[in-house]
């Protein structure tokens, strides 16, 4: 028994180094993800007890369910309570600290870091988001221009790009969205022939959806529908489309052939407390990230 405490004990301080380690690397507020190394699964910890409160992004929600069901399993005297409400509601619920960890499924912006000044950013995996129509609708490849100009409505019938003689239903994500956000950023934005950067906007009869979920229904449900779609989402009733040519899969984004991509993150205000930090430990380790990597791309 003695033994047995002995071992507890040392865990238990290798745990606090580390997470002290951690706090100190991350507590300025810059837009660099906070990342531990590959590790072993860490063991479940005598007396690590309490409860994680955390919400925001849809997209990460469910990994994020996930992951706290493996760490609870190795810690049973833990509660990790998962919400959704989107990107912007996870970003401000962390930063006002009325949350232990908030989800943001994009970068957090610089008018967020100007706001909540202790925000900490810990990327924990990242997603490409896929371009995806209906079943019966065949494109061969599309460029991000063409992605584009139809997203932006500048691009109406299907056979413009390759496709059947139809014409285009857009369906996209609702404002506050944080998929909706990196599409955005990764796609409509560009540099004009002068160089200057441009944003054009989502096209304004675009079928609006609350979630990543409800994006999948529309599009499996909606004849000519196209939509952008979380890589975690992907599935048989939607039909994927390819990027210059190559498709959206984790080995693609890897090979940084695959362009639209985001990461996936989780906030705290300021360093994380020790329970919150013992839980971003393990999604960081090879055991968290081997659930990442079921429908994500790992981050190492």
């Amino acid at each position: 028994m003695h033994r047995i405490g002995l071992i507890l004990a040392i865990s238990l301080a290798v745990l606090i180094q580390v997470s002290c380690g951690a706090a100190d690397a991350t507590s300025a507020p810059a837009q660099v993800p906070a990342q531990a190394p590959a590790t072993l699964a860490p063991a479940g910890l005598a007396g690590l007890t309490g409860q994680i409160q955390i919400a925001g992004s849809t997209t990460v929600q469910p990994l994020a369910e996930q992951l706290a069901e493996a760490f609870m399993a190795l810690n049973p005297d833990v509660m990790v309570e998962v919400q959704g409400g989107g990107s912007s509601q996870g970003v401000t619920m962390a930063g006002e600290g009325t949350v232990d960890i908030g989800n943001a499924s994009r970068d957090v912006k610089q008018s967020e870091f100007a706001k909540f000044t202790s925000l900490t950013v810990h990327t924990i995996a990242y997603d490409g988001i896929a371009i995806v129509t209906h079943p019966g609708v065949t494109l061969p490849t599309l460029t991000v221009e063409q992605v584009r100009d139809i997203f932006a409505g500048e691009i109406m019938n299907y056979s413009e790009v390759g496709g059947p003689n139809a014409d285009i239903v857009v369906v996209s994500r609702e404002e506050g969205s944080g998929t909706r956000a990196a599409f955005e950023e990764l796609v409509m934005a560009y540099k004009d022939a002068a160089g200057e950067s441009k944003t054009k906007l989502i096209y304004e009869r675009a079928l609006l959806q609350q979630s990543n979920g409800q994006v999948r229904t529309a599009v499996s449900t909606t004849s000519n529908a196209i939509a952008y779609l979380s890589f975690g989402f992907l599935d048989s009733s939607v039909r994927a489309v390819p990027i210059n040519g190559f498709e959206p899969t984790a080995g693609n984004v890897k090979a940084a052939t695959y362009p639209i991509v985001r990461p996936l993150n989780m906030l705290t205000n300021g360093a994380p407390n020790a329970l919150s930090q013992a839980f971003l430990d393990f999604i960081l380790s090879d055991a968290g990230q081997a659930i990442v990597g079921e429908e994500y791309i790992t981050v190492h």
